[in-house]
């Protein structure tokens, strides 16, 4: 455990980051299965709710923007075979 205050406050801030972030990315894999497996329907609506979240993940520095364009690719090449 660190004995600096500051150190202390790094390792608080730390975890609650980290913590949002795990929800954030959590949040994502739910979206992005419920716009695969939703019926026709549904899919398009979800997969526009998918890809906000995903642009919001890379805008806010929770995922790279590599990773969001791969995330992305995945869902309309899955979508589509369905």
């Amino acid at each position: 455990m660190a004995n600096i205050k500051s150190a202390k406050k790094r390792i608080k801030v730390a975890k609650v980051k980290t913590e949002r972030n795990k929800a954030y990315k959590s949040a994502i894999r739910t979206l992005m299965k419920n716009a695969i497996n939703s019926p026709e329907s549904e899919k398009q609506n979800n997969i526009t709710l998918a890809i906000q979240k995903l642009d919001k993940a890379a805008s806010k520095g929770i995922l790279h923007k590599n990773t969001v364009a791969r995330k992305k690719s995945y869902l309309m090449k899955a979508c589509s075979a369905r």
